[in-house]
């Protein structure tokens, strides 16, 4: 299980909850579910960094909590 952030929203327009993860740009998911969202978001964490390290990309580490104005 990945520790970085995971900001869940309702979107009515996809008809879903969106899972987006700051920390990686790009990385986010979808689901039926608060729950199913939540799980495909750890699948895409662990696709996204196992491309990045295919590609030499850095991982950055989860700092935790973020802020945000």
């Amino acid at each position: 299980m990945y520790r970085y952030e995971i900001i869940l929203y309702w979107s009515a327009e996809d008809a879903a909850f969106i899972a987006e993860v700051p920390e990686l740009p790009g990385c986010m998911a979808h689901g039926d579910t608060q729950d199913d969202a939540l799980h495909h978001a750890q699948e895409a964490m662990a696709a996204w960094i196992e491309v990045a390290q295919e590609i030499g990309r850095p991982i950055p580490e989860p700092r935790g909590r973020l802020m945000y104005a």
